[in-house]
């Protein structure tokens, strides 16, 4: 089995979701950005855009964020954000 990611995603409020993923992508400042297991440490802004989590089950997570920041540390994925749309998911 693949390594996975340990993801924590949270907002103003509190802890949106938790969970272990196989990869991460999201709207860096700069263009999409994409984590997977192994990644090297990486501190980056989030701008608008859609957050995607794929989970260790194949299911697909996503978030339409309003910006924020990504930590990346040890297969360890932290994200921050300003503001968040309901959670969408599909299985692919």
């Amino acid at each position: 089995m693949a390594a996975a990611l340990e993801v924590d995603l949270v907002d103003a409020v509190g802890k949106v979701w938790s969970g272990k993923a196989r990869q991460v992508s999201a709207p860096a400042a700069d263009g999409e950005i994409g984590i997977l297991a192994g990644h090297t440490p990486i501190l980056s802004v989030l701008r608008a855009g859609e957050l995607r989590v794929r989970t260790d089950d194949a299911g697909v997570l996503s978030w339409h964020v309003d910006g924020g920041f990504l930590s990346v540390d040890s297969d360890t994925v932290t994200i921050v954000v300003d503001a968040l749309s309901d959670p969408t998911s599909s299985s692919h």
